[in-house]
C-alpha cells in the first residue's frame, strides 16, 4: 500500500459519515468469483512475503497444506473453477496482515468493520448516544411531572 501523502487527506477521507446500504442484487448480481479474486491478489501483491512464504505460513496456521500453485489460482479470476475457501480467510488475513477480504465482504454486504481501538470508540460513541438519548428522556419525564402537580 502507498503511502498517503498528507496534502492530499480531506475530512471526507478521515471521517467516512456515508451510511453503508447493502446493494440489492439482481439475479446473479452477487456473482463475486472476480472480484474476490481481485481483492486477494491485491492483498498478496502488497505483501512483502512470496506466495511460497504466504502458503507456508498458512499451512501452518490451518494444519492444511497450503502451496504457491493454489495460491495462484485463487487470484487469478481465470480460474472459475478454483474457489477460494471461506474457511481459509483468517489465515490469509493473519498471514498477509491485512483484514482486506473481511472489509471487501462487510462492503458488499452494506456493513462496516471495526477492529482495535476502533471497535472501542464505536461502541463508547453507541454508548454516549443511548446516554444522550435517555437524559433527554428524563428531562421529559420530569418536565411532565411538573405539570402534573
Amino acid at each position: 500500500m502507498k503511502p498517503l501523502n498528507p496534502a492530499q487527506l480531506s475530512l471526507e477521507f478521515l471521517f467516512d459519515t456515508t451510511v453503508p446500504t447493502a446493494p440489492v442484487p439482481a439475479d446473479g448480481g452477487l456473482k463475486v468469483h472476480v472480484a474476490l479474486c481481485k481483492v486477494i491478489s491485491a492483498a498478496l501483491a502488497a505483501s512483502p512475503l512470496t506466495r511460497e512464504e504466504v502458503g507456508e505460513r498458512m499451512s501452518a496456521l490451518t494444519g492444511e497444506k497450503i502451496t504457491k500453485h493454489m495460491l495462484d489460482a485463487w487470484s487469478a479470476k481465470s480460474r472459475e473453477a478454483w474457489r477460494f475457501p471461506l474457511e481459509f480467510v483468517p489465515a490469509l488475513e493473519e498471514t498477509l496482515e491485512t483484514h482486506a477480504v473481511t472489509h471487501w465482504l462487510a462492503e458488499i454486504r452494506g456493513c462496516r468493520v471495526f477492529h482495535g481501538r476502533d471497535a472501542l470508540l464505536a461502541e463508547l460513541g453507541r454508548a454516549e448516544l443511548l446516554r444522550d438519548e435517555l437524559a433527554a428522556q428524563i428531562k421529559r419525564i420530569k418536565h411532565q411531572m411538573e405539570g402534573a402537580q
